[in-house]
């Protein structure tokens, strides 16, 4: 998009435009200025007045947020409908949900449509962290929006993760048979989370109780208010955060337009290309459903929903202790703090912070494309600690030893970018944070990919 400020004939046009999406035409005049102020007022609400045109270039932040909003407004809409024939009890659920697919118009597409944004959202919620953190909109003074986004995070990983068991099929069942299964190896309050979430000892009624009011009362209204807190905090910091040269840090007036029509008008066409897309994958794929669960038989492979299988490949390498507990908590605690470390004003707004941080990432992706599938053939094939350590407790030889091996192998690479590219904290930062991000990518891959019977290594298709 050009920097100069758009002439006179292309604002008349867009605010025609937007003008003509907002009010009927058919309106009377003096109604239909009245709610427009009403509506705009509403906008204004959410956005200020004018914007700094480089904040409206679809590459600067790719309409994530929004995104991550109209994905709510359909999963709300499309649950609301679902709530309606649906009957949280082993007994009823997968008939029900049968019962959607084949008697009611358009079940089977609501059903489809509610799978669909359940998945985009995640990808949606993940990009967008991905986003702020790549253009350093996590830094002073946007940290504390940096935590009510990652809260927003897990809100979408436990909102699909206690949606997943509510169709009730053999899938459902036995991925959250083996997500809850891991909770017992927190130390001290495993057991009585695995309690507390399951309803009692084993996947049941109350379990099924359990996740459909999650999933359809307390996390609904922690969006709702998680939401409009973390749109808020936007606002208050100045909007997005943008590079010097744009108008960012430093520079006191950047080129502004009004946010209506030329901000709201692409967030318009952004809303309605998602929706469209996620219509046409709704259509022509539909949300799988497999038999009915059957607790007395277990699939083989059973596999926990794909957005969790890189945990469950860890526990193909490390002692549950480490992967579920250990290494989980680790990451939360420094995704916590990355905002807090002291970088400087440098790269602030700009994609990868410098030339030499884009050098250094692309070089830490692939150092971990390489890295993360021999550790894991290695281990799978040639490593056997318990083995080669014996006496020694799983917990150790299992755990803590590898634990260590992978801490010195990233010290280790931290000291050698320091070394060779004398990068800043920031760039340094980034790029062990790409590193420790591919392999969790790598390994997710792996679990949902080259995972068969028995969690075997295996070739697709193979």
């Amino acid at each position: 998009m050009s920097s100069e400020r758009p002439d006179i004939d292309h604002s008349n046009f867009l605010k025609r435009l937007w003008r003509s999406f907002t009010i009927a035409p058919l309106v009377p005049e003096d109604d239909r200025e009245r709610k427009r102020t009403v509506l705009n007022t509403l906008v204004l609400h959410l956005h200020p007045p004018t914007v700094p045109m480089a904040t409206i270039r679809y590459t600067h932040t790719w309409g994530l947020g929004g995104m991550g909003l109209v994905l709510f407004l359909l999963l709300a809409s499309t649950g609301l409908l679902l709530m309606f024939t649906y009957e949280p009890a082993p007994g009823q659920a997968y008939g029900s949900i049968l019962k959607l697919k084949g008697h009611f118009l358009f079940g089977k597409f609501v059903r489809n449509i509610h799978h669909w944004s359940a998945n985009a959202f995640i990808v949606v919620a993940l990009l967008h962290m991905l986003r702020v953190f790549f253009t350093g909109g996590h830094r002073e003074p946007r940290q504390f929006n940096w935590i009510l986004g990652l809260c927003l995070l897990l809100f979408v990983l436990f909102s699909n993760f206690t949606g997943y068991l509510l169709p009730w099929d053999q899938m459902a069942y036995w991925a959250i048979t083996i997500m809850t299964s891991m909770l017992a190896y927190i130390p001290l309050a495993g057991n009585w989370l695995q309690e507390i979430l399951r309803g009692g000892g084993e996947i049941g009624p109350a379990t099924l109780v359990n996740f459909y009011t999650l999933h359809t009362t307390l996390l609904p209204i922690l969006f709702v208010i998680f939401m409009p807190w973390h749109f808020w905090r936007v606002r208050k910091a100045g909007g997005v955060v943008l590079p010097k040269a744009e108008g960012g840090a430093g520079e006191d007036n950047p080129e502004r337009v009004h946010t209506i029509p030329y901000l709201v008008v692409k967030e318009f066409a952004v809303a309605l290309t998602l929706i469209a897309a996620i219509f046409l994958l709704s259509i022509f794929v539909n949300a799988p459903l497999q038999e009915m669960a059957n607790p007395g038989m277990s699939p083989n492979p059973a596999k926990a929903p794909w957005y969790f299988l890189g945990f469950q490949e860890l526990l193909m390498h490390f002692h549950p202790l480490f992967a579920v507990f250990v290494i989980p908590v680790l990451t939360g605690i420094l995704m916590i703090l990355l905002p807090y470390f002291r970088y400087g004003s440098d790269g602030i707004g700009t994609w990868f912070i410098s030339k030499r941080g884009r050098r250094m990432a692309v070089i830490s992706a692939a150092a971990a494309m390489i890295f993360t599938p021999g550790a894991v053939i290695l281990d799978e094939y040639l490593i056997d600690l318990q083995k080669w350590l014996p006496g020694l407790p799983p917990e150790i030889s299992n755990g803590l030893v590898p634990f260590v091996m992978l801490l010195a192998v990233v010290t280790g690479y931290y000291f050698y970018l320091k070394r060779k590219y004398e990068s800043t904290k920031a760039e340094i930062t980034q790029a062990v944070f790409i590193f420790l991000l591919t392999s969790f990518i790598v390994l997710t891959i792996i679990g949902v990919w080259f995972r068969g019977e028995g969690m075997k290594l295996v070739w697709p298709g193979g």
